[in-house]
């Protein structure tokens, strides 16, 4: 795992006082575990949601059937929905939502194991990757996290004003 990474989001959400909230579903909850591993992270997690059936996807981050239905679980359209509903749900700033096929079964042609889809959602605008991660189920599942907190840590960075420069002769 890429401590340094998560470092540097845990300074970053601190830093910006906004909340985070995540719904996850191949990643079975991982990237909310990686930012709660950090000592506290309560002042900046508002919660996460493991939607993995698509029922729950529905009834608890309200998904819309006709967009499972048209698009599949997989696919921009849902993890779009799902980051809307946990942002909603969990009162948070941002959402990040995580839908993919993690394997070893489970796959097909249109979306093959590995193919993963991401938003990150800030009330204005949604931020969505489809990547698609070769290696096993955990690589699968631990690239789709490490991917929802790069995202994390480019918004967050983008949000907050440049480091002054150094003073003539500091060392940093």
């Amino acid at each position: 795992m890429d401590e340094a990474l998560l470092v540097r989001v845990s300074s970053l959400l601190a830093a910006s006082g906004l909340t985070v909230a995540t719904a996850e579903s191949c990643t079975g909850g991982l990237l909310a575990k990686l930012l709660t591993d950090v000592a506290g992270s309560s002042a900046y997690v508002k919660g996460g949601v493991v939607a993995y059936a698509n029922d729950v996807k529905q009834r608890v981050l309200g998904v819309s059937p006709a967009t499972l239905e048209r698009f599949g679980a997989v696919s921009a359209e849902t993890v779009r929905e799902m980051a809307e509903g946990a942002r909603r749900l969990l009162s948070a700033d941002l959402a990040v939502a995580i839908s993919g096929v993690a394997g070893p079964g489970g796959g097909s042609p249109e979306k093959p194991v590995g193919t993963v889809y991401l938003d990150l959602y800030d009330g204005a605008t949604h931020v969505v990757e489809a990547r698609r991660f070769g290696g096993d189920r955990d690589g699968v599942r631990t690239w789709s996290a490490l991917t929802a907190l790069r995202m994390l840590e480019d918004h967050l960075a983008s949000r907050l004003p440049p480091r002054p420069p150094p003073p003539p002769g500091s060392k940093r």
